[in-house]
């Protein structure tokens, strides 16, 4: 039985037989408030090629009428396993009417529905990436078979109703939506409820003519005083000018909404014209300019599928890396070059974040080639990773720097007008590229997109006597693939530059630099040969390529004492995310990593990377130190926040990030008197505004090292009787410190099955406190025990958080090792269910790693 599954042969054959031409759906959302279910009414037109049997996706209670070319088919016969049997497929032209009751979900998937405590309203909106559409109306569940849809939907009144066309005026409570490009149904949205909005407009000039397109923003009025609309205008207007700009192609759809939705699973979906984004983004309380860059990055990452995913489209899920790490690249440059952006350091924060996460991903037993094998619907679900997203986009910035910056916009120009409503392979873009550029790409794709792992950069060098350089080589190293990753080591070719910097005046300085090619296993650089060796030789400087970069040891001397003296941003980050590496890869000792944040932390002005660092060095304390020396490097460490905390700038960001680390990990008595005092207003810390989200992040600690508890917590809520509230109160209650609140936390996310996606993630936060080892230590049984029940029986966004939240990382050791394999051997997990729990126990094995080398170096 297929399940909610669809395999790749499958749709190849819907797609060989079909083609769609359109739907119109009819969805009555007048019981909206009251939850429940929702009538809807699909009739699609469609031609076959041949008389053919084959099927349409519907995921609903109970389907009322089938209608195929005007004969009536029993559901009762024809509608099982979320598929409609369609078995009187004529050749040429068909068309079939499905009515369903379809169900309102908890979960961020189909039509979600939220009611918010603050006005008691309910709030819709849809998620439909990756097959969910099927939730809301009967389609053709995949990403090349597109249609026009045009969407008629009753509400009740007062409400608004925002789709991928514009707003029509309602008549007597029913919203007609004029039909839609030809789209694929992931793209498609509905966004329902009394939101509040703001409009406005981007002009601009595109192919000669000036142009208007409708600007709107949209959150729940709960939210409304912290909608900052005009500066979400003004990097939405930004993008506009640039995108259109490096395209060629004028925005494609005719309105650009931006949705701010509650409990929101992702950060955001590029819905034609009618993006929804976490509402976490509109920010109650003050947060770090690096937040306001990560929000402008998802709004520009969103923007660029407009042409890049909605536009033209991927034909199989094969190449979502594609679609998201074109976004991903294009979203960071534009950020980075244009004209009037706060944030031209942005590929200091892609260095420093996401490339992190892609070095991550790749050395998981679960790493894949960038362009995945996805055989099903299963697959694909669990491969929104750092290999789609961060390493594709790594390997596309190294592409630019391979074909050139000019050749690669001018074939991503050729390749929207080409494809333009069309559906695609990695090949049309590579075949545009190849025109532009004049290089083979086949070579390159092979080598970089269709094998899996990382590369390792070490420089090899030689000097006399009088410190000038007699030899310079790059050695390039193709470590094993994890056990049980598939497919083999490969060295594979780099464009990188090699930069020397030298101390001047206490600072490090760049004084030369040279971009060369790096191919095979060994390059000699003879160009270096002659010239003094400088203080620090660093490769890949600006980050030019995808590989993990070592520095010899009289350059790696100096970083040490030196990290913070970098002027410019992206080699300190360079060489923080290098020192991170090799903590996780057990070469450098966590007490060791631990000196080396105190000696520089303190002088890194990128608020993004202290924000990393902070986060970086608490985990290497809890998971890779040896057990012994725990407590002693995590008691340096708060008394350090605490002290930096002190003496920050006032009001600044740094002051922010300060008071967030410390109210993460205060043990000592001075650091939690220090909450408390901040919590009830005894103690101040001149310019830090002790706003709502600091508050919870005080309580939070204090409730989980036993200082505060119910009482706390309930006058919290009080205060803030909002969504966030509740979720922060969830979360609190969860990490009390007595086997009567994990026992309740246990119960509510894996015994019963009523928690909505984001309350049931708060509580799966507070119930995994890394300080409570021994309170948690009873559920590795009980995990194992209920994890296939879970798998089967809930959603997969549902299962996820449980299976990934609740996997108990924190107990280290090599029985969790064993009883994590003896599960994988007896249970037989699904592929993606199994892909999930290696992964985990990939974290296990590779902190034991790390915590014997830092006993050793002890």
């Amino acid at each position: 039985m297929p399940g909610t599954n669809l395999t790749r042969e499958e749709a190849q054959e819907r797609a060989r037989l079909l083609t769609v031409d359109s739907y119109e759906i009819a969805l009555d959302l007048s019981g909206a408030q009251e939850g429940g279910t929702f009538r809807s009414s699909t009739t699609v037109r469609f031609a076959a090629s041949e008389t053919h049997g084959t099927f349409i996706d519907l995921v609903a209670p109970t389907v009322r009428e089938i209608v195929l070319n005007g004969v009536r088919l029993d559901p009762e016969v024809c509608f099982q396993d979320s598929r409609i049997a369609l078995d009187g497929v004529v050749e040429g032209g068909n068309e079939l009417l499905v009515v369903a009751d379809c169900a309102y979900t908890n979960t961020g998937e189909g039509l979600h529905r939220f009611v918010d405590p603050v006005d008691e309203q309910a709030y819709l909106y849809t998620q439909f990436e990756v097959p969910d559409a099927r939730r809301v109306f009967a389609n053709f569940e995949q990403p090349d078979l597109k249609a026009s849809f045009q969407f008629t939907v009753t509400a009740p009144a007062g409400w608004t109703v925002i789709s991928n066309s514009p707003t029509p005026e309602p008549r007597d409570g029913v919203w007609r939506f004029a039909p839609t490009p030809r789209i694929s149904s992931y793209i498609t949205a509905l966004i329902v409820g009394p939101y509040h909005s703001v409009h406005s407009s981007w002009e601009g000039e595109v192919e000669g003519e000036r142009r208007s397109v409708p600007l709107g923003v949209y959150c729940r009025p709960s939210l409304a005083e912290y909608l900052d609309s005009e500066a979400l205008f003004e990097v939405t207007r930004q993008g506009f000018d640039w995108f259109q700009a490096q395209f060629d192609y004028p925005y494609p759809f005719a309105k650009y909404d931006q949705l701010f939705v509650p409990e929101f699973n992702a950060g955001a979906m590029e819905n034609a014209g009618a993006v929804t984004i976490r509402d976490q983004y509109v920010f109650r309380s003050k947060v770090t300019d690096a937040s306001y860059e990560a929000r402008a990055e998802t709004i520009l990452h969103e923007l660029a599928h407009m042409w890049f995913g909605d536009l033209v489209t991927m034909e199989w899920w094969n190449d979502l890396w594609l679609n998201e790490s074109f976004a991903t690249y294009t979203s960071i440059a534009c950020q980075a070059d244009a004209a009037g952006s706060r944030w031209p350091h942005s590929w200091t924060t892609f260095a420093n974040q996401m490339k992190t996460w892609a070095y991550r991903q790749d050395q998981l037993p679960s790493t894949h080639p960038i362009m995945a094998d996805i055989r099903d619907l299963d697959d694909v679900r669990v491969n929104f990773d750092g290999i789609t997203y961060a390493k594709g986009a790594s390997v596309l910035k190294q592409l630019v720097a391979y074909v050139g910056r000019e050749e690669f916009f001018r074939g991503v120009q050729r390749y929207f007008k080409r494809h333009a409503w069309g559906n695609t392979r990695l090949s049309d873009l590579l075949s545009a590229l190849e025109e532009t550029s004049g290089r083979d790409l086949r070579t390159w794709s092979k080598l970089w997109l269709e094998t899996a792992g990382i590369n390792v950069l070490r420089p090899e060098l030689e000097t006399d006597g009088a410190g000038v350089i007699t030899r310079f080589a790059i050695r390039q190293e193709a470590p094993d693939l994890p056990a049980g990753a598939t497919g083999t080591a490969t060295l594979r070719p780099h464009r990188v530059a090699v930069a020397a910097y030298e101390l001047e005046g206490g600072r490090l300085v760049r004084t030369d630099r040279l971009e060369l090619d790096v191919d095979g296993e060994l390059t000699e650089v003879p160009e270096w040969s002659g010239r003094r060796r400088p203080a620090v030789l660093l490769l890949n400087d600006d980050d030019l390529s995808y590989a993990k970069v070592r520095l010899d040891p009289e350059s790696l001397a100096c970083v040490v004492r030196h990290l913070g003296d970098f002027t410019d941003s992206l080699p300190r980050a360079l060489c923080w995310a290098s020192a991170w590496d090799m903590t996780r890869d057990a070469e450098l000792p966590t007490r060791e990593y631990l000196e080396l944040v105190l000696s520089g932390i303190g002088k890194e002005s990128d608020i993004g990377v202290v924000q990393t660092l902070i986060r970086q060095t608490k985990l290497a304390l809890e998971l890779y130190s040896a057990p012994e020396w725990r407590e002693e490097g995590l008691a340096r460490w708060s008394e350090a926040a605490r002290e930096q905390l002190l003496a920050a700038v006032p009001g600044s960001d740094h002051q922010l990030a300060w008071a967030r680390g410390l109210a993460a990990t205060a043990r000592s008595e001075e650091q939690l008197g220090l909450l408390e005092g901040l919590l009830d207003g005894s103690r101040t810390v001149e310019g830090l505004a002790v706003d709502t989200d600091l508050r919870w992040g005080l309580l939070q600690r204090l409730v989980a090292v036993g200082r505060a508890g119910e009482a706390e917590i309930a006058a919290e809520l009080e205060r803030d009787a909002t969504a966030a509230g509740e979720r922060n109160a969830a979360t609190a209650r969860a990490a009390m410190p007595t086997p009567e609140a994990k026992a309740a936390a246990w119960d509510a996310v894996v015994e019963r099955d009523t928690l909505p996606n984001a309350v049931q993630e708060a509580v799966i936060v507070g119930f995994t406190q890394p300080g409570q080892r021994e309170l948690l230590a009873p559920y590795t049984e009980r995990y194992f025990a209920a994890l296939k029940k879970v798998w089967e029986e809930r959603s997969h966004e549902m299962a996820q958080q449980i299976v990934v939240g609740l996997y108990p990382t924190a107990q280290v050791s090599p029985e969790l090792l064993e009883v994590t394999d003896a599960w994988l051997d007896a249970a037989v997990p699904s592929p993606a269910l199994r892909r999930l729990v290696s992964e985990a126990r990939a974290g296990v094995e590779r902190a034991l790693r790390a915590q014997r080398a830092d006993a050793a170096a002890g």
